[in-house]
């Protein structure tokens, strides 16, 4: 056996029995190798879990508003990036998973950058997390799976502290797919992840040696965080109209009124804290 497998047995048999629960309630159908045709695996989405659940309710202490707001069967979860690793993705997930009733598993379209980095690429797709790609939206959708995206992309998780809170230009993708799958779009607002992983500097010339999108200076040794208090504000659904094949000009002002939700929500939740660390 080795170190990894014992690693695997040590976190198998610290997991709750709520946390295996749960994962077993929303978990797929999965082939005689425990995997399904995505390539998701229900034994890692426990192990994840169980660490996420750690980081959600111990060291983030996520406090979630209107998570009702998201409505049944398939739909796109539509936010703003931030966190420099995704965190703010995981907590998001993390929150469908505990919070919501009944509980709600989440399919993330992740940047392809992701998928070049050995170890990190299986782990995510084992836990169920897909390539940010439109046609798998599509077939997501399809399949009434809930979908998270961040239409401001590694532009919107890299951004400097200077930049905190600000929304970077969305891309119309997510709209289009909507309206082709005649999917409702909830906005959230992710509160806290500037603060747990603020950047100072991107040192542009070593993130293109390393091929990655950024390399952050950050005032900790990443990929810890800073404990800040997270927040996650869901607004109302939000449904369009369309085949999702018309020009920009009738479907940027909806990628407009979509950001502009996020942003509204974004300042509901800033203003709303009374701590950012305590």
């Amino acid at each position: 056996m080795t170190a990894l497998d014992g690693l695997f047995e040590e976190l198998d048999r610290r997991i709750p029995r709520e946390l295996s629960e749960i994962v077993d309630a929303v978990s797929p159908a999965v082939n005689a190798l425990g995997y399904d045709k995505w390539g998701f695996s229900t034994a890692a989405a426990k192990r994840t879990l169980y660490v996420a659940a750690w980081f959600y309710r111990h060291y983030f202490r996520v406090e979630v508003h209107g998570i009702d707001h998201v409505p049944e069967g398939r739909g796109l979860l539509i936010g703003n990036h931030s966190s420099q690793l995704a965190y703010d993705g995981m907590m998001v997930a993390t929150a469908m998973m505990l919070d919501a009733r009944p509980p709600r598993a989440v399919k993330a379209m992740i940047e392809k950058v992701f998928q070049r980095l050995p170890l990190v690429n299986v782990w995510l797709t084992r836990a169920g997390q897909v390539t940010g790609l439109p046609e798998n939206c599509e077939r997501l959708l399809e399949d009434d799976e809930l979908i998270m995206v961040f239409p401001e992309g590694v532009r919107g998780s890299g951004k400097l502290w200077k930049d905190r809170y600000k929304l970077v230009d969305f891309g119309t993708g997510f709209v289009r797919l909507a309206m082709k799958t005649r999917s409702p779009i909830t906005p959230f607002a992710f509160v806290g992840g500037e603060e747990a992983c603020p950047a100072f500097f991107d040192i542009k010339p070593l993130a293109r040696a390393l091929n990655i999108p950024y390399f952050p200076i950050t005032p900790t040794v990443l990929p810890l965080p800073l404990p800040a208090r997270c927040s996650i504000w869901f607004g109302e659904p939000m449904w369009f109209e369309g085949t999702g094949n018309e020009e920009d000009a009738e479907v940027i002002p909806k990628v407009e009124a979509v950001k502009a939700r996020i942003a509204e929500l974004l300042d509901e939740g800033r203003a709303a804290r009374t701590s950012l660390y305590l």
